[in-house]
């Protein structure tokens, strides 16, 4: 696949790390003309990058932006689908209601919508989602797997393994999961994946995964009532986080995840979910929206459904709950 010029340039740019490269090699590397270098310069200039002209040596970067950019994305990315089309806003009311509308207009397999703000984020059960502007990674992905609808909750806990395998690479930081869609670091909430579907009565159209995960914020940025519950990679890890980075990372994964889920089944991610699993083996309540289930959780099922096991030894399949850990 030919790598679109910009980013060519800015690949390029980036691998000689503030050292100067002729128009003319990065035009021989590309194999376009100088004149469509120079425009590219240009481009990428006009987005935030600062690149210098170096007279007889060529171009030289030597900052990139703050924001978000797709050559940087691009720069991280080596899924084959996930990320090939990415449709990055500097604001929206939600990627999920952009992501829906764009699938039921035939957006493809691993067409990501992102943003740097969300105006009217939101989590399950239609709870607000705190999104400001330039400090967390806001996306949805579009996926459109040959799987029954019955099968679809499996993808939420792949979705999860991903964000958690994405940030352990880019921080080195070790998150949890909690059944069955928040990420936690050190027992705080760092990430929500809200799930959502188009499909037919027995086939799935369109899975909708929308990943919120909370990267720069500093404890002052999260309101009161969230200030001893919430933290973001940069908390945690105590540096800046390449959100771009972290975004290519976890698609990586999702990917190849998804891949093995299809080839496989779900049993391999089963396990690897459950050695990430922050809840197995503790004393939970679950609240369903027809009871409340206090036991210990013993699994989760080739479906994906929480095991909750009670006081009396009765065991209990979870499908849809909040869960608080109460050891």
């Amino acid at each position: 696949m030919k790598v679109p010029i910009k980013q060519g340039v800015w690949k390029r740019l980036l691998e000689m790390d503030g050292e100067p490269i002729s128009g003319q090699k990065l035009a021989e590397e590309l194999g376009v003309s100088r004149t469509a270098i120079w425009k590219a310069v240009q481009t990428l200039q006009s987005e935030g990058f600062e690149i210098d002209s170096v007279k007889k040596s060529g171009y030289a970067i030597h900052a990139k932006p703050a924001f978000l950019t797709l050559e940087e994305m691009q720069q991280y990315r080596t899924s084959e689908q996930i990320g090939k089309y990415i449709h990055l806003y500097p604001s929206l009311t939600s990627t999920q209601v952009i992501a829906h509308e764009k699938a039921q207009h035939g957006a493809l397999h691993g067409t990501v919508i992102v943003s740097e703000e969300q105006t009217a984020g939101r989590g399950r059960l239609q709870r607000k989602w705190d999104s400001g502007a330039g400090k967390g990674l806001w996306m949805t992905i579009i996926l459109r797997p040959d799987i029954h609808v019955s099968r679809a909750p499996q993808l939420t806990l792949i979705a999860a393994v991903a964000v958690v395998k994405g940030i352990e690479d880019v921080t080195g930081v070790q998150a949890q999961i909690k059944w069955p869609n928040d990420v936690l670091i050190n027992g705080k909430k760092c990430t929500g994946i809200l799930t959502e579907l188009q499909a037919d009565v027995d086939r799935v159209q369109a899975v909708l995964l929308g990943i919120g995960i909370n990267v720069l914020h500093d404890k002052e940025d999260f309101p009161e009532e969230l200030k001893d519950i919430a933290t973001s990679l940069k908390m945690e890890s105590g540096e800046a986080v390449n959100r771009a980075k972290l975004a290519a990372t976890i698609w990586n994964y999702l990917e190849k995840y998804s891949d093995l889920y299809l080839e496989q089944g779900f049993e391999p991610i089963r396990l690897l979910w459950e050695s990430y699993s922050t809840s197995i083996g503790q004393q939970i309540i679950a609240r369903t929206a027809r009871e409340v289930i206090e036991g210990r959780a013993k699994g989760i099922t080739k479906d994906g459904v929480l095991l909750v096991e009670d006081s009396t030894g009765k065991i209990h399949e979870i499908y849809s709950a909040d869960i608080e850990l109460t050891t």
